[in-house]
């Protein structure tokens, strides 16, 4: 870089594995004054995640956050959704990284450079920062999904496939923000006469 700092963006995603809901994804290039207590999304408790996220995006010198939809999962399959929603979330810097850092083994095409770092939302604060900004996102996110679809508990387990979310499938039957193409819903459909509009939509 000629004697130039490289400008690193960390890229993570946020709800891969949820049953229900959108993935997320952020990219996070670090400011000179990094916020205290960077540490993977997951290790940390709400409240410190929700703190850290306006920390991270008052100091960053540049941050994004995206997202891919629950059709564009189900259409193109949660791994190319994952990618995708980090695609948007460097297109949608407001620098141009140099390099792109991504947590785990699988990587983006993008036009800069791309590292891929397995546990990298434990190693590197770009990532952390990162992984964070997506975590926030999509936990708030799946809060106003609760409001539209009450009785699932999104609130509280987020739309994972946790015992309390699969009893809730089978009485209710999938929402319009449940992913069709992961077997838990999709062994539902066939048993549901409709799938579950927002309470909205039904009024």
């Amino acid at each position: 870089m000629d004697g130039m700092r490289a400008c690193i963006a960390g890229v993570d995603e946020a709800g891969r594995g949820c049953l229900a809901g959108p993935v997320y994804a952020a990219a996070v290039v670090l400011g000179a004054d990094v916020p205290d207590g960077l540490n993977d999304s997951k290790k940390l408790t709400p409240l410190r995640r929700e703190r850290l996220f306006d920390q991270i995006r008052n100091s960053a010198s540049a941050w994004c956050i995206a997202r891919a939809e629950v059709e564009e999962i189900d259409r193109i399959n949660i791994l190319q959704a994952s990618l995708l929603a980090m695609q948007r979330a460097i297109a949608g810097l407001s620098v141009r990284p140099d390099e792109a850092w991504v947590d785990g083994n699988q990587a983006p095409h993008l036009a800069c450079r791309v590292r891929t770092i397995i546990n990298g939302d434990a190693l590197e604060p770009a990532i952390m920062a990162a992984s964070i900004l997506a975590k926030v996102a999509r936990d708030r996110e799946l809060l106003r999904l609760d409001t539209e679809f009450p009785g699932y508990g999104f609130a509280r387990h987020k739309g994972y496939g946790t015992a309390q979310h699969i009893a809730a499938l089978t009485a209710l039957g999938p929402s319009v923000v449940h992913r069709m193409s992961f077997a838990p819903c999709a062994r539902l459909v066939s048993c549901a006469t409709d799938v579950r509009l927002p309470q909205d939509a039904m009024s």
